[in-house]
Order: C-alpha cells, then sequence, then structure tokens
C-alpha cells in the first residue's frame, strides 16, 4: 500500500526532539569515572564539570546545526520504514534529502529543511525564509544542474520542513519552543524574493499562515507561472553553466 508522503513526514517530524544541546569541550578537571543514572543526571554532571560550551547563536550557524541533527534523524526514521529509501544531498544543493521507494509508490520526492528564528513577538519569522533559487534549477526543471540528483521536474513532490525556534541566549542548546511545519513548498510561497541581492524565493513570514499553508497563490500552476516570469539576474557563471547543460541536453537527445 502506497502511504502519503505529506502526512508520513510529519507523523516522523511530531516525534523529533532537538538533540544537540551544546557544544562538548575537553581540557577540563572531572572526576572519573562519570556515572550517571539517566541522560539528564549525565547532561547535569557534565555541565557542572564545565564540559558545555553553547550552541552558536549567529542564525545561519544554529540552522545549520538543527538541519544536520534532523536530516539524520529522519534517515534513521527512513532506514527503519520497509520499502523507503533515501539519499542525503549536499550541504549547497538541492534537495536536503531525497525519499523514494516502494512506501511511496516509487516517485522521488525532495524533502529540504528550512530553519527560522520567530521575531520577538513571535507573531512571524525574523527574515523571510528562502525556498528556490530562481536562477537555476527552478527556472530550468528539465535540466539536472550540479549538486541535484535528478532534474527539478523528475519530483513528484517539493516538500518543506520548517522549523521554527526562540532564541534564548542564556541557554547552551540556544532553542526555546522548537515547531516543525510540513507543507508543501508552493502552498507556504510569497510573491516577494527573500534577498535584494540574490536570486531567491520567499515564503510567508506570518507564522499562522505558514502552520495554515496559507501562502499567497491560490494554486500551484498559478506560484510557478508567476516566479518563472520573474526577471532573475543571470551572472556570467550561471550563464555558462546554464549554456554547457543546454549543449549536453541536446547531445543526449540526438
Amino acid at each position: 500500500m502506497t502511504t502519503d508522503i505529506l502526512s508520513w513526514l510529519r507523523s516522523a517530524c511530531a516525534q523529533y526532539k532537538i538533540e544537540p544541546v551544546a557544544i562538548y569541550r575537553t581540557g577540563t578537571n572531572p572526576v572519573w569515572p562519570i556515572t550517571a543514572a539517566s541522560e539528564g543526571e549525565l547532561r547535569a554532571k557534565l555541565e557542572e564539570g564545565g564540559h558545555f560550551l553553547p550552541l552558536p547563536k549567529e542564525p545561519a550557524a544554529l540552522a545549520n546545526v538543527i538541519e544536520v541533527s534532523l536530516v539524520d534523524y529522519l534517515a534513521k526514521c527512513i532506514e527503519s520504514a520497509k520499502g523507503a529509501e533515501f539519499q542525503r544531498g549536499t550541504e549547497r544543493g538541492y534537495p536536503d534529502l531525497e525519499i523514494f521507494g516502494s512506501l511511496f509508490g516509487d516517485k522521488y520526492h525532495a524533502v529540504d529543511v528550512k530553519v527560522a528564528r520567530r521575531n520577538k513577538a513571535r507573531t512571524a519569522t525574523e527574515s523571510r525564509i528562502t525556498l528556490y533559487t530562481g536562477n537555476t534549477y527552478f527556472r530550468h526543471p528539465t535540466l539536472q544542474w550540479p549538486g541535484m540528483f535528478r532534474p527539478f521536474d523528475d519530483y513528484q513532490s517539493h516538500l518543506d520542513i520548517i522549523v521554527l525556534y526562540t532564541l534564548n541566549e542564556m541557554s547552551a542548546a540556544r532553542i526555546e519552543d522548537l515547531e516543525l511545519i510540513v507543507q508543501e513548498t508552493w502552498r507556504v510561497a510569497s510573491k516577494q524574493r527573500s534577498s535584494t541581492t540574490r536570486e531567491y524565493l520567499g515564503a510567508v513570514t506570518n507564522i499562522e499562515a505558514l502552520r495554515a499553508a496559507r501562502g499567497e497563490f491560490a494554486t500551484k500552476e498559478e506560484f510557478y507561472r508567476f516566479w518563472r516570469k520573474h526577471p532573475f539576474k543571470i551572472g556570467r557563471a550561471v550563464e555558462q553553466q546554464l549554456s554547457k547543460l543546454l549543449r549536453e541536453n541536446s547531445s543526449k537527445n540526438r
């Protein structure tokens, strides 16, 4: 029986607990051996012994820590699910995780992790989440760009796991009120770029809208039509890469 990938991901993400709580450091003078009857007791003893340094609070660095932990967790979930397989993406590539197998109808699904800090009012993300790079694989979905397992259009679905957190500067873990939202990417898209200097598509910032999949497009077709017509800049490097891919694609189709 085929399982709905969106429902499966939501169920898996509901069980996720943040794993990194601090950076372990050596060089202190503990009394060995350290014994503990529980994970909580071990954590307390390590902290008391001066073994913990706080996780980075800089948004990009902390987001990377969370992303690695979450993708590791999902990989374990997939490994334990009969008929499910995955490939892990590269740090600069798309997607973060490719999921496929008979459990999901032998279709390929692109899963990207997006980590965002809540604003002070806790009503919106502090900055606009980036959904796609607009002038490469998104604009030319039939080409296999570097950093991708396959062309954009070869994926049955494109899904985002949006990880929201509140920064606590007094905590070694830095993270409070972790919340995971799983949505189809187009459903949380805005009509705004996420950067004034880079060619990125942005998501809506309102947290209730993210939860409710209430983006600024009524249909998937409207979303793709709007953003694929957007006048993204194409730098020299992208232009050269595109020309190369088009030549290679033409040779394959002869």
